[in-house]
């Protein structure tokens, strides 16, 4: 690559108008009344919204490749095929109430990096390609990060065209139905890279008056149902220390949860987000109590250890009382850290175009996730308004939208070669 060569890829920039605008008109398919988008994996709105990345893919120039599980690989050809894509995307379906940038900035962000090499006639060394992966989101259809799952073989496409929905549909039905069922054997596709462009859902980079988020790694999953058994009894004839109060027991554990999650600082985090109360009367003492509890931090072993401790109470709590509490793991999601060379070039990115950046944990799974146990991959976050996401009020700013375009640009461009 010449010196002059060189300055001119140092100076590219996306055009943030443009994105900008392909996320609004890809919005308008699926848009509700308060401002958001349900487009829901594998319906006749997920039909329209994929027919027109593609058309959009298409007229970049870009060959389309779909696969049995109905993810769909967009592809601009380098000046050595031979060698492995560079790869961007996320996926376009929504929750029933999502937003108009969850995973749908992913893939038109590296939509708008094709069209801005394309604008400046830069040929890459090797091959780009934008991704769109079936039903990351798992609303319709469980589990969650159905098609990138598929494709790293977590779990078999058997077993995906086996999900039905509510109504009895299946994925294979449904895939069948709206025509995206492809040739290619899911994990038939080379990856040199991955990179995966997203809002950050979360509160940190706002709260950090930073623009870009180099992300490490997607915090590790444990999740139990936890079920302590008392007594119900009359709330008026029974006196206080003559009671076996499931629900004062629980809260007691419940309290340990976010207890566990603030000793193990900054990534821990501790959520009892599920409550049933047996028999939820008024005025009868609580004789069962069944609540979820949801452990995370940045490695498996913190998470292990909060799990621990989260247990350990619940005994003491069980001996001193007399209570029964059963803890059971329903879900277990390891951390996944992401290769140093793909972070760096996220840095790199961030500090050469002056962007304000810090380093970053997810606290939510990606398709990120499945990439980076094939292939290296990183993730570029950007504040989200309030850290609000799988809302209809979830927003970001226009600037923020192009500065984590123009990182995945200059990211890609550094690991496809120019």
């Amino acid at each position: 690559m010449s010196l002059q060569t060189a300055h001119n890829v140092d100076a590219l920039r996306v055009d943030g108008d443009r994105l900008w605008q392909s996320l609004m008109e890809l919005a308008k398919i699926g848009a509700t009344p308060k401002g958001g988008v349900c487009r829901l994996t594998l319906t006749d709105l997920d039909k329209q919204g994929r027919d027109l990345v593609i058309r959009w893919a298409r007229e970049a120039g870009m060959t389309v490749t779909i696969d049995k599980i109905g993810n769909g690989f967009m592809r601009r050809a380098g000046r050595n095929n031979s060698l492995p894509p560079i790869v961007t995307g996320s996926h376009i379906d929504t929750q029933p109430t999502g937003g108009k940038f969850d995973g749908n900035y992913g893939v038109l962000a590296g939509l708008e990096v094709v069209r801005t090499l394309n604008d400046r006639g830069i040929e890459t060394e090797a091959p780009i390609e934008v991704a769109f992966w079936t039903n990351e989101e798992g609303s319709r259809f469980v589990p969650v990060m159905m098609g990138s799952g598929v494709f790293a073989k977590a779990f078999t496409l058997e077993h995906a065209y086996a999900a039905r929905d509510t109504e009895g549909k299946s994925v294979k039905e449904e895939l069948t139905r709206i025509g995206y069922i492809g040739e290619q054997e899911p994990g038939n596709h080379p990856i040199g890279a991955y990179f995966e462009t997203h809002i950050e859902q979360g509160p940190v980079l706002e709260d950090n008056d930073k623009t870009i988020g180099v992300v490490q790694g997607v915090l590790g999953i444990r999740w139990f149902d936890c079920t302590v058994t008392g007594m119900e009894a009359h709330a008026g004839p029974t006196p206080m220390a003559l009671r076996k109060d499931a629900m004062q027991v629980a809260t007691h554990l419940m309290q340990e949860v976010v207890a566990a999650a603030l000793r193990h600082a900054p990534h821990g985090r501790g959520t009892v987000g599920m409550v049933h109360v047996h028999p939820n009367s008024r005025n009868v003492i609580p004789g069962r109590v069944k609540f979820s509890i949801d452990l995370r931090n940045s490695t498996d072993a913190l998470v292990d250890q909060m799990a621990d401790e989260v247990k350990a109470h619940a005994a003491k709590l069980g001996k001193d009382t007399g209570l029964d509490i059963q803890i059971e793991l329903v879900s277990s999601y390891p951390a996944q850290g992401f290769h140093a060379d793909c972070i760096d070039a996220v840095a790199r990115a961030a500090q050469k175009l002056g962007y304000s950046n810090m380093p970053a944990v997810s606290g939510a799974g990606h398709d990120a996730v499945y990439m980076a146990k094939l292939a290296p991959s990183g993730m570029i976050f950007i504040p989200c308004k309030d850290g609000i996401s799988h809302n209809e009020i979830e927003d970001a700013k226009p600037e923020h939208i192009t500065a984590g375009c123009n990182v995945l640009l200059h990211a890609m461009l550094e690991r496809a070669g120019t």
